[in-house]
């Protein structure tokens, strides 16, 4: 169970979706996933179809009660079952709600919009539990079968678990936690977060940040749960502190991994999406200067609009002294370094789009010159005389392209953001690029474009969709300081680009521990921790400087290095961490002694997953 189930919000998003098929294929149709019923994602994500058994009873009896819920399948690879509870249409039992959550839980929640939607729904999904639990309790004390296990995500999915507990029902659950709500307001806000980890009362500091009650909640979902797990020992740390409860397992993120049958075709992708990146940086600086885009190199760091958290201050000072070092060479490359993130914009630069349309008016004029010069050509071909340059190209067809050419010569300096900021001053990006000069001079060999919206492939600026994206760029580059896990640098892996991320990040943790010389095979994972800004920011421009200093052949070769380590991201291979935590719940409540209790690493039991019953409910 988890929020983001047909609705996209975060990264949880991929998780859930990227995973549907390795669950299906050890759970088979009783997998089913849980989350909030939201009309306008589910009219593209969600086909609605008549649901199974029990499920359909234990849904009818929920409706009776004035509970409605949707089933149907999640249009993604795999097509699991879902069922999305309409948590809104609970509004009339939310004071009732919450007044059992403070009896029963000690949990006390303001009127804020967020936590009672999420009290709704987890007050929903315990009422459609409990259905289910009693019209499948006859069956399955029949058929000796184990009960049912539940698995959610994050502190918006987590009220269900200790209403579960609460409620005696007989389903085992698990509880993941990607990233500690606490945890992330405390390392944007504190240099020195994890020195001061060890000494920090996280209660007090939860009330020092407002959060108080969604903390509870989360802290509530972690002790009652069968089993705790996160997603990395980045966060297992974070959460022994802060949640007061060790993990038992740890689920590392995984991604579908698209293979191809041929190696090189990975590569054609790459020159494909980089030409399409050359014609949005034509567009862009052209009409001020040139370079050469043969020998130019474009770098890229995205995700959430943490300034510090996702290191793009880092990022921005390591390009700062890449900048400085690359002028002092005579034979230097062009970096172009993209930021692509979500803030808040009010549309795109009208200059940014008017440069991209007179350069496809240039396209078009030579495109319709080149036409008639083709049809020339062959008409002085066919009688058997070679034109000279005037037979082929006429006046007006020099007239047209000289004053195309002369519409994309604006003389502005490029921008450095693509989009109107709603504020433009005081954005952390926009300073920082400020305050080291590095405004996209002509004599500047590192460019920056803040690209502050999701990349989609109906943008006017580029269309290209962000996979498409990435694979056109030479390296992604993360130095993240706080990341539970790390999407974006393990999104490169799988798409055969470079990649740097940082030891604070759960990914790189997992690389350091899984990979022997992961930069030989184009991982560069960063030392942030006990390290100072200055110290990692001479390290990340090290690096940098190296890249630049690579001849083509070298990063092709690199680039096939990295996309041979794709498998061990795929959900084909750490699935088996799903399938250790749901074992070890089973066990738990079965009765059995778990191989890791509480505070160890639990180790997948054999044979354990054929103790689940046909009526067993997964939701995840």
């Amino acid at each position: 169970m988890a929020w983001e189930v047909c609705w996209q919000l975060g990264g949880i998003y991929t998780v859930l979706k990227t995973k549907a098929q390795a669950m299906q294929s050890r759970w088979g149709e009783r997998y089913f996933l849980v989350g909030p019923y939201n009309r306008a994602t589910a009219e593209v994500e969600f086909e609605p179809c008549p649901a199974p058994e029990p499920i359909a009873t234990a849904l009818d009896r929920l409706a009776r009660a004035g509970q409605p819920a949707h089933f149907g399948r999640w249009l993604v690879p795999g097509r699991p079952h879902v069922i999305l509870l309409d948590f809104r249409a609970r509004g009339w039992k939310l004071a009732e709600d919450k007044y059992l959550l403070f009896n029963d839980h000690g949990i006390a929640t303001p009127n804020d919009g967020e936590i009672n939607d999420v009290i709704s729904l987890g007050f929903a999904a315990a009422d459609f539990f409990r259905e289910l639990a009693a019209v499948t309790s006859s069956v399955a004390a029949a058929q000796g079968e184990q009960p049912m296990m539940v698995h959610c995500h994050e502190w918006m999915g987590g009220v269900v678990i200790p209403r579960i507990a609460h409620l005696k029902l007989p389903i085992k659950t698990v509880f993941t936690t990607h990233a500690t709500l606490l945890g992330r307001y405390l390392a944007g806000d504190n240099p020195h977060f994890y020195d001061h980890l060890p000494f920090m009362d996280a209660d007090a500091e939860a009330k020092k940040y407002g959060i108080y009650p969604k903390y509870q909640i989360e802290k509530a979902a972690a002790h009652a749960s069968t089993v705790f797990t996160t997603v990395s020992e980045v966060t297992a740390v974070e959460s022994q502190k802060l949640l007061h409860r060790t993990p038992d397992v740890l689920l590392p993120n995984g991604l579908g991994v698209q293979k191809f049958a041929a190696q090189h075709e990975f590569q054609n992708l790459h020159l494909q999406y980089k030409q399409r990146i050359h014609e949005f940086v034509r567009g862009h600086f052209f009409p001020n200067y040139t370079f050469d885009l043969d020998n130019t190199l474009y770098l890229v760091t995205s995700g959430r609009y943490e300034y510090r958290n996702k290191g793009m201050d880092l990022y921005i000072e390591s390009l700062y002294r890449l900048n400085q070092r690359l002028k002092g060479m005579a034979q230097r490359p062009t970096v172009v370094a993209f930021i692509i993130t979500r803030a808040p914009v009010r549309n795109i630069n009208i200059d940014v789009l008017k440069n991209q349309a007179m350069f496809e008016d240039l396209r078009a004029v030579c495109r319709d010159i080149t036409s008639k010069v083709g049809d020339r050509l062959f008409d002085r071909a066919a009688v058997g005389k070679l034109p000279d340059f005037s037979q082929l190209l006429g006046d007006d067809d020099l007239v047209r392209l000289k004053r195309a050419m002369h519409a994309t010569h604006t003389g502005r300096q490029p921008t450095i953001v693509t989009h109107d900021m709603v504020d433009d001053s005081t954005d952390a990006v926009l300073r920082h690029l400020r305050h080291r000069g590095l405004l996209n001079g002509p004599d500047d060999p590192v460019k920056v474009i803040f690209h502050p919206d999701f990349m989609t492939a109906t943008s006017p600026l580029m269309n290209l969709d962000y996979e498409q994206f990435v694979r056109g760029c030479h390296m992604g580059v993360f130095p993240s300081y706080y990341e539970p896990w790390g999407y974006t640098p393990m999104e490169c892996v799988v798409l055969g680009v470079p990649t740097v991320t940082t030891d604070l990040s759960g990914f790189g943790a997992y690389v350091i521990r899984n990979i022997e010389l992961a930069a030989m095979q184009g991982i560069y994972v960063m030392t942030r921790r006990g390290r100072s800004f200055e110290q990692s920011a001479d390290e990340l421009t090290d690096h940098l400087f190296t890249f630049c200093q690579t001849s083509r052949r070298q990063r092709i070769e690199q680039r096939n290095r990295v996309e041979s380590l794709s498998d061990m991201f795929d959900w084909k291979a750490l699935a088996r961490y799903y399938a250790e935590a749901h074992e070890l719940a089973m066990q738990r409540g079965a009765g059995i002694s778990a191989s890791g209790g509480p505070g160890r690493r639990a180790h997948s039991v054999p044979g354990a997953h054929n103790q689940v019953g046909r009526v067993e409910v997964r939701m995840l």
